[in-house]
């Protein structure tokens, strides 16, 4: 169904070392902009191969942040099973299993223990879902902590939309039993000489503040936190409340150009929210603030071209990211993080206006008051 040609795009991390290029899906809805039908479309086609894999298993799929989250949560959705994220975030009272993401820059990444402990026994199987796997010591770096902890009482699977791993890294899975399920596989020869040979010449905006945040906002209730477990039935009901909420804000017209974003780590409501607005009869698009600071260039087969430099919605002085921008009739944005961290949404909002954007509305869906 889909190819490496209709998929991927590579990219130049900035700073790093570790591996100078970013694998990035351009219908994923992270840094590139799309349709959420189309990013739907391509998750609903991963989770069909894993529905006829486990028809019989109870599943915990758990996505990885940042970029895999909304593939874990509509793959968990579509296939009726537990549901948590990874993060790098604090979760108010959990304690957490460590682990590292080594080629990324932000390498910590944890799941809250006890939430793993309470599916122990449950769950016949865990499986981490990815957007790529490339080498998969991530992954087997976790799986190596649960299986400590928690010997011979789970199985394991790897789910990505990508998968760039060679012969040796996949022989050592099939050793260990772990299965692999991906839409595409890929192959990396290539991939470090494009970034090393990309001239780094885009537009690089700096953090834009201003002391008024010149955007509606909007307090929407109903929450569910996806970085403690969840099913996917409740989550999906909890992002149909949003949605009704939202709706209710907006003067539902027909034909608008409409831009969804999310933030960070919290991805699939505001695709979820985009796709409604779809089924509406807008032309809408997607994508999302990152921690990913990634070169941009002037070429016009460069994937990124523009990068906004911004406050994070999250944590004051840590550095985020949007790319591409351009004029909207209407933006949305959608965030989890808590309201007094202004910050964040004000560089953001900032950014939109100084590409003419308008008609800008924010809502905040997490645990605010």
């Amino acid at each position: 169904m889909y190819t490496e040609k209709d998929l991927v795009r590579i990219a130049k991390r900035e700073n790093n070392n570790k591996r100078n290029y970013l694998v990035m899906n351009c219908f994923q809805g992270k840094h590139i902009p799309v349709s959420p039908k189309v990013a739907f479309q391509m998750f609903d086609a991963l989770a069909q191969e894993l529905k006829n894999a486990y028809q019989n298993e109870t599943l915990l799929l758990i996505g990885f942040a940042e970029t895999a989250t909304a593939i874990g949560a509509r793959l968990a959705i579509r296939m009726d099973t537990y549901y948590m994220q990874t993060t790098r975030e604090q979760v108010k009272g959990a304690d957490y299993i460590f682990f590292s993401e080594t080629h990324s820059h932000a390498t910590e990444q944890k799941l809250v223990h006890e939430d793993i402990e309470a599916l122990i026994g449950i769950a016949d199987r865990i499986i981490f879902v990815e957007d790529e796997v490339t080498t998969g010591n991530t992954i087997l770096n976790i799986i190596q902590k649960l299986e400590a902890l928690y010997p011979a009482q789970v199985k394991f699977s790897v789910a990505s939309i990508l998968n760039g791993m060679n012969q040796q890294a996949r022989a050592r899975y099939a050793e260990q039993k772990i299965h692999l399920h991906y839409l595409v596989k890929t192959n990396h020869e290539g991939y470090a000489k494009v970034a090393e040979e990309l001239i780094g010449d885009g537009g690089y905006i700096p953090v834009q503040k201003k002391q008024s945040m010149e955007a509606e906002q909007y307090f929407v209730d109903g929450y569910v936190n996806a970085r403690r477990y969840t099913t996917g039935i409740e989550y999906q009901n909890a992002c149909l409340k949003l949605w009704g909420q939202i709706k209710e804000q907006l003067p539902l017209k027909q034909l608008e150009n409409i831009l969804v974003i999310g933030t960070e780590e919290f991805m699939y409501p505001a695709l979820f929210a985009g796709a409604c607005l779809e089924d509406c009869g807008n032309h809408v698009v997607c994508h999302s603030t990152t921690r990913s600071p990634i070169a941009v260039s002037s070429q016009s087969s460069y994937p990124l071209h523009i990068r906004y430099e911004l406050e994070s919605f999250y944590q004051k002085d840590r550095r985020t990211f949007i790319y591409d921008l351009k004029k909207y009739d209407r933006v949305i944005m959608i965030t989890d993080a808590k309201a007094h961290l202004t910050e964040g949404a004000a560089s953001l909002v900032c950014a939109l206006r100084s590409c003419g954007n308008e008609n800008i509305q924010l809502f905040w869906w997490g645990e605010n008051r």
